[in-house]
């Protein structure tokens, strides 16, 4: 009997070839080809007046060199703006080529072709650009005084500005009992995968067609946005994503200007051309996230229930916005988290500054608004001396209350419904799994050994599985294997084992039988991409709405050699067989040669399925009108909105007496990802989000000087967490499943990224009795952060 493996802790059967060095990632490819570098700016904010290369000319090896105007067509447009928003009225991209004036440090500005990258770096050093310096707008501060501007034409750095209310919250907080104003903010971070971006292109001029690899969560995007750029019909350009070495919303940006002018040079030159991004590069030239500033008005009442909450930010948006307003749309929406305000009016202004752009980042605007809400939820607390976790609790929806519709619009342009969930029942899970109720004396122990000790929480909701829509196809081979392709990329989150988990139990083969294939234009033309926690929801649904067809069809021809009806057939361990009557059964491979009528007969399986073979009705075609050959099948999942995913953290923190240093001696995670399709795989996610998140909250930022220059572009000077400072994370769950999709599933890839720097920031609050307004912190923070209590006079 076939095993069920639908919620089974299955091993990831990517992991023997991905651990043993025989992966084969982008700078695997193409040592043929021609390589790139790029000239980039040192200056934030500048005029390019010349462009010299005269002194490279002669360099042995050199190819090409290319500026703005050698750039011919639509590539010498600017880049496309991906998600336009009606709010976003001064939207910006960038050239892929600098045109007259760079904006950030990094901005490329004059392409290098040559031999090797050897020789490429080697020309680059030898260009000289002259440059006309411009006022620098560096931070949110600078960009919203706008004295000084990122674009001319765009009136006080404002990119846009947009406005959600639901009730009349001005009206509600002044009638409330209490009320109070924080001042919050979040520095900015970058997803900083172990692979950077990277590109191969290969143009086959008798063929005239385009083969593209490139590191990327979005290869059927990148083949559009390619095939339009360099105005080439769309069926002459393939994308291919080989093994990609992390992406954490970095790569689902497209097309990146590397990713035009590779293929561009590709074609002009008629020779393989290649670029793979270094580290440096990646810092300075590809996106950061996070940085915003939250002015935050809130009233309750003396229960600590909340009924009213007003809430303007500032998002720093970098020198461009090709990804829109994706990143404050969701913290503006998802900054609610599993709570109900009476009336919430939110406000936010994206900003433009003359530094790296913003786009996603894993959480995607959900860490800044979680640490908000939180942050909120522990001031009211403290104001009234109640329990924190109590005051969530007031806070919360119910169960009975679900489908709840907060009146808002979300990120998807759809309504923000929370499609189920139980956050009591998640809350009561997590004070267990920490100890939250006996915590207390816990700290009295601690402090008498002269320790000092903090617990915090901290909870939210994240939207997952938006649309458009994912599908995939499915295809029976004559030898009983089963193949599975999808548009969508992986990036290593366990994708071919998961979908491989869900087919299987589908068709009822053993799992071992079914291989499946991501991110490959050649194999399957449409798709969106790996982003939003999406693929469970999407591609999973698409996979088992698939299999669902390809079985109806598999038992339809089998219930012809078994002289059965269809009602009275199973698939079991990959045979077709009479219910209770194992005995009477066909191979699936058998079925397969089955439905592809054959004239030739290859071997003994193919002869089975020739003219002579088998009856059949003469009045009959071989392949009935409504049929098509082949045990195969392709099917698509849309869905009316997104699905909605929550957790809760709870951290256990303590802080050095004398240095500030902060250690994590606990790290608690109960997670409401729906039905769980493989429990290994979400913690996995859950696990991974964890430590990002701990990097956010207490060594990552990216620091800019006032003329707009990173000073920590270099893993010498960004501070990331060692294995040593991720503490063992204890994992609990609860599955509300999702009604809006055939597998109840909801996403789970960033949930473990996104309340951490609120649930830290509370812990170390808890611990020291300052109050916490700015993640990350670092210890000479913290340090600063006591030595200005101690000069008010104020006890610990």
């Amino acid at each position: 009997m076939t095993t069920k493996l639908f919620g089974q802790r299955i091993r990831r059967v990517e992991d023997p070839r991905l651990l043993s060095g025989r992966g084969r990632y982008l700078d695997d490819l193409g040592h043929d080809a021609l390589a790139v570098a790029f000239v980039r700016s040192p200056h934030a904010h500048a005029r390019v007046l010349d462009i010299d290369v005269s002194a490279a000319l002669e360099v042995e090896g050199l190819v090409a060199i290319f500026s703005y105007d050698d750039l011919d067509g639509k590539t010498s447009e600017p880049l496309p703006l991906l998600i336009p928003h009606p709010a976003l009225t001064h939207g910006r991209t960038p050239y892929a080529l600098a045109k007259d004036e760079v904006n950030h440090v990094g901005e490329a500005i004059v392409m290098v072709v040559a031999s090797d990258r050897y020789v490429a770096e080697d020309v680059v050093g030898l260009i000289r650009v002259d440059y006309e310096l411009l006022p620098p707008v560096v931070g949110v501060e600078r960009a919203r005084d706008g004295g000084a501007l990122v674009h001319d034409d765009v009136p006080g750095n404002v990119a846009a500005t947009m406005v959600q209310e639901v009730g009349d919250a001005a009206a509600a907080i002044d009638a409330s009992p209490r009320r109070q104003r924080l001042q919050l903010s979040i520095e900015r971070s970058a997803s900083m995968p172990m692979e950077g971006k990277g590109v191969l292109a290969r143009w086959d001029a008798d063929d005239e067609s385009l083969l593209v690899h490139t590191s990327t969560q979005t290869s059927t995007s990148v083949r559009q946005a390619i095939a339009a750029k360099l105005s080439l019909p769309v069926d002459r350009v393939e994308v291919v994503t080989p093994d990609v070495g992390g992406g954490f919303g970095v790569k689902i940006v497209h097309p990146w200007p590397e990713e035009i002018l590779v293929p561009w040079a590709s074609v002009r030159l008629n020779r393989p051309v290649k670029w793979v991004e270094d580290r440096r590069e990646h810092f300075i030239s590809s996106a950061h996230e996070r940085g915003q500033l939250h002015d935050v008005t809130v009233g309750y009442g003396d229960d600590g229930r909340v009924t009213g909450l007003s809430v303007q930010f500032w998002h720093d948006n970098g020198a461009y916005t090709p990804y829109g307003l994706i990143v404050p749309i969701i913290t503006s929406t998802q900054l609610l988290g599993p709570y109900k305000p009476t009336a919430y009016r939110v406000e936010f202004a994206s900003l433009y500054t003359n530094t790296v752009m913003v786009t996603p980042y894993r959480g995607a605007g959900r860490p800044q608004g979680c640490f908000v809400m939180e942050r909120v939820m522990d001031a009211i607390a403290a104001d009234l001396g109640l329990d924190r976790a109590l005051v969530r609790e007031r806070n919360f929806i119910q169960p009975d209350e679900m489908p709840y519709d907060h009146g808002l619009t979300f990120q998807d342009g759809r309504p923000l419904i929370y499609d189920s969930g139980d956050f009591p029942a998640s809350l009561s899970k997590l004070k267990q799994l920490v100890g939250w109720d006996d915590f207390a004396k816990y700290r009295e122990r601690a402090a008498a050994e002269g320790r000092r000790v903090g617990i915090g929480l901290a909870c939210y909701v994240e939207g997952t599985g938006v649309g458009p829509y994912e599908g995939g196809h499915i295809r029976v081979e004559t030898d009983g294997s089963v193949v599975v392709s999808t548009g969508l990329t992986t990036q290593g989150q366990g994708h071919q084992t998961m979908l491989a988990q869900i087919v299987a139990d589908e068709l009822g083969v053993p799992m071992e039988r079914v291989r499946v294939t991501t991110g490959d234009t050649r194999r399957f033309k449409y798709a969106v991409g790996t982003f939003a926690s999406r693929t469970a929801v999407m591609s999973g649904s698409a996979v088992a709405l698939t299999a669902r067809k390809v079985r109806a069809k598999a038992l339809r021809i089998a219930s012809n050699a078994l002289e059965a009806a269809v009602d009275d057939l199973e698939i079991v361990d990959g045979h077709v067989q009479v219910k209770g009557s194992p005995g009477s059964q066909v191979d699936l491979g058998a079925v397969a040669v089955l439905s592809n009528p054959l004239r030739y007969a290859f071997d003994e399986a193919a002869a089975r399925a020739t003219q002579f073979a088998t009856p059949h009705d003469p009045d009959q075609p071989p392949v009935a009108a409504d049929d098509e050959p082949g045990l195969e099948g392709s099917g698509f999942f849309s869905p009316t909105r997104s699905t909605f995913a929550n957790g809760m953290h709870a951290v256990v923190v303590e802080t050095d007496p004398d240095t500030a240093e902060v250690k994590i001696l606990r790290y608690c995670v109960v997670h409401d990802c729906g039905t769980i399709i493989n429990p290994m795989i979400v913690e996995g996610q859950v696990h991974g989000g964890v430590a990002q998140g701990i990097g956010g909250a207490l060594f990552e930022r990216m620091e800019y000087d006032e003329s707009g220059q990173l000073l920590n572009a270099s893993y010498m000077d960004f501070l990331m967490p060692y294995a040593s400072e991720i503490p063992h994370i204890e994992i609990d769950h609860l599955e509300t499943p999702s009604p809006l999709n055939p597998l109840g599933v909801k996403g789970a890839g960033e949930a473990g990224v996104i309340p951490v720097s609120a649930a830290i920031a509370a812990a170390i609050e808890d611990a020291e009795g300052v109050v916490i307004t700015a993640m990350p912190i670092s210890p000479s923070e913290l340090f600063d952060l006591r030595r200005a209590r101690e000069q008010r006079g104020e006890a610990r």
